[in-house]
C-alpha cells in the first residue's frame, strides 16, 4: 500500500493528522490536475488554479463528513469531480446579473477574443453529463475527466482503470451525443 492509500484509510478511520499529511503528498498532482483544466478557460478568470486545487481539498477532507476513498485513483476521481462542481458554481455566480452576468466582458488590453469555453456551454455539457451519467456512468466519468479536468487519454485511462481505447472511444461517442443533445436545445 502507498502512502497515499495509507493515509486516506487513516482518514476515514478519523485520524485528524492524517489530513495534514496527505496535502504535501497530493498537491502536486492536483495542481497539475486544476492546471490542465484552467489552461481550457477563458482568459481573465479570477479563479487560480492554486485556489481551485485548496478548495477542492477542502472539500475532499471535509471533517463532518467522512469521506471513503477506495484507492488513489478513487481520490482523484473525487477532486477531479470536485473542482467541476467548483468551476460550475463559479460559472453560475458569473452569469447572474448580480455578478454582470449579463454585461459581455471585455478587456482591454486584449485584441483578438481568446477561444475558451464560455460558462453558458460549461453549463450545458454540466447538465447533460448527468444526463448521460444516467445511460452511461463511465462515458460520463470520461467527459468529466477529459472536458473538466483537462486530462488526456493516457491520465483518463489510469484514473478511470481502463483502456485508452476505451477512454477514446467513449470520448468519441460523448462528444456526438453531448453535441446532438446541444444541438437540440438551442
Amino acid at each position: 500500500m502507498n502512502d497515499v492509500t495509507r493515509i486516506l484509510t487513516s482518514i476515514q478511520e478519523g485520524d485528524a493528522q492524517a489530513t495534514e499529511k496527505l496535502l504535501p503528498l497530493v498537491y502536486e498532482e492536483l495542481r497539475k490536475l486544476a492546471a490542465h483544466k484552467m489552461a481550457n478557460e477563458r482568459p481573465g478568470q479570477t479563479l487560480q488554479a492554486t485556489a481551485l486545487v485548496h478548495e477542492a481539498y477542502l472539500r475532499l477532507v471535509d471533517t463532518e463528513t467522512r469521506q471513503k476513498w477506495d484507492n488513489r485513483g478513487h481520490f482523484f476521481a473525487a477532486a477531479a469531480e470536485a473542482m467541476r462542481r467548483i468551476l460550475v458554481d463559479n460559472a453560475r455566480r458569473k452569469l447572474r446579473p448580480k455578478h454582470g452576468g449579463d454585461q459581455e466582458r471585455l478587456d482591454v488590453d486584449e485584441v483578438q477574443i481568446a477561444g475558451g469555453v464560455d460558462d453558458t456551454k460549461l453549463l450545458q455539457v454540466h447538465e447533460l453529463v448527468d444526463e448521460l451519467a444516467a445511460e452511461d456512468p463511465v462515458k460520463a466519468e470520461v467527459v468529466k475527466q477529459k472536458f473538466f479536468v483537462g486530462l488526456n487519454n493516457a491520465e483518463t485511462a489510469a484514473v478511470l482503470g481502463i483502456s485508452e481505447k476505451t477512454v477514446n472511444r467513449h470520448w468519441r461517442y460523448a462528444k456526438a451525443w453531448l453535441y446532438s443533445k446541444i444541438q437540440g436545445r438551442s
